[in-house]
């Protein structure tokens, strides 16, 4: 008798099992299609630059382009990928490395298509440290961090940074700091934590430093909890980092939809690149529904103004704090600067051989589309996609065309 209600017990256990994949295999293998006439739902995490979408929402351009779009916040940038390959997101304010990180295995299922629409956004995150580097390494002092990270391990046995996505752009940022401070990446331990939980888990002490966007870092100095090392923008001036990413079947499906987002989204960055309109702005990002953090913070990042902490004054940026527009620089959506962070992945250890960088490139970039949506607002189109570049802090030389040079080269 115990045996068979044994047997009825693991044969219920394995049918509830089996219940639980199918249904999980078919949320995977059955993504939402997206329906003409349908709202469109687009994510942001809660991060100064997502004000692109959320100032078209509030500034009632979408509206105006024909389109009802609804805006909904996210918890965490894995959640946004998920829901953009399922279609329970159209699109979402998005690392514009995600893309090219899910679809090569690093940070997603490899295969995946997430597609890159259009720039939101170039500089403004940051790396901070905690105040047990307070004194000991200041603000851009490169060749100070890597004795203090030392001691700490020889005194504490582990140092922790902490970034939001594997192979994101924060990710990216933190692994080139790290190679310009000399400091051996295998040597710490680097975990992942969603943009709006940093400043609390630096507050209990989980991590050593992190990089993210903004206003986490001001939000860090405000509490009195770390203070900022270095800006992204110092580790290369006008880099790439935030894009408006979409559902693949709904670039396809919804194209002239797409267009008339994109064309309200391009309004709202041409609008908040003007500083007088920045202070209301941060008033309307700093609010509960959206970032949910100190509007003096947002604003004051946002004009510029930086509060280093740690008794290091301020530091000004006059033209290269985080820009939305830049007279349509900031929206292209370069190859190059694809093929650049694939390139990263190889570099650090992500992926053991080269991808095939420009088919991936012109897979998951809707460049075609950009274009099309910049012409019709007479917005000019850069002509230096494709070219070499160097960064503001390693001149090592980055050639597009041959990545695989860069990489015999660079630091790792």
């Amino acid at each position: 008798m115990i045996q068979t209600k044994k047997q009825i017990s693991t044969l219920f256990t394995t049918l509830m099992l089996v219940v639980c994949v199918v249904l999980f295999s078919s949320f995977k293998t059955n993504p939402k299609p997206p329906i003409a006439g349908e709202p469109i739902k687009l994510g942001f995490i809660p991060l100064t630059d997502c004000s692109p979408i959320v100032m078209a929402k509030e500034l009632g351009l979408f509206k105006k382009y024909g389109v009802e779009v609804v805006v909904t916040k996210e918890t965490s940038w894995a959640n946004v990928r998920d829901k953009i390959l399922t279609g329970e997101l159209d699109g979402a304010h998005c690392l514009y490395t995600m893309p090219f990180s899910v679809y090569t295995g690093v940070g997603g299922k490899a295969g995946s298509e997430m597609k890159i629409a259009m720039m939101l956004s170039v500089n403004g995150q940051a790396i901070t440290l905690s105040n047990d580097f307070c004194g000991k390494v200041g603000f851009k002092q490169m060749n100070k961090v890597t004795p203090v990270v030392a001691a700490k391990l020889k005194a504490e046995k582990e140092v922790t940074f902490a970034m939001t996505f594997p192979g994101g752009t924060h990710d990216l940022w933190l692994r080139n700091w790290m190679s310009l401070a000399g400091l051996n990446q295998k040597a710490v331990k680097i975990i992942t934590i969603p943009p709006p939980q940093m400043v609390a888990n630096m507050k209990v002490g989980n991590m050593d430093g992190y990089c993210v966007g903004e206003p986490w870092g001001g939000v860090a100095v405000k509490q009195g909890i770390g203070f900022t090392q270095i800006a992204s923008q110092d580790i290369w001036k006008d880099h790439p980092e935030k894009a408006l990413v979409v559902n693949k079947e709904f670039s396809e499906k919804r194209r002239e939809d797409l267009k008339k987002v994109m064309k309200a989204i391009m309004e709202a960055c041409i609008w908040l690149d003007n500083p007088a309109n920045r202070k209301k702005a941060a008033a309307i990002i700093g609010k509960a529904p959206y970032v949910n953090a100190p509007a003096d913070v947002i604003e004051s990042r946002l004009m510029g103004d930086y509060n280093l902490g740690c008794n290091q004054g301020t530091e000004v940026y006059t033209d290269d704090y985080m820009l939305f527009y830049k007279g349509g620089t900031v929206n292209y959506p370069r190859k190059s600067y694809a093929i650049w962070a694939m390139a990263q992945f190889v570099r650090f250890g992500y992926l053991k051989e080269e991808p095939n960088y420009k088919a991936i490139a012109d897979k998951l970039i809707l460049q075609d589309l950009y274009e099309e949506v910049a012409k019709s607002m007479k917005i000019k189109i850069p002509t230096d996609d494709m070219k070499p570049f160097s960064l503001t802090m390693d001149k090592t030389v980055f050639n597009p065309n041959n990545p695989s040079a860069y990489l015999k080269v660079v630091k790792k």
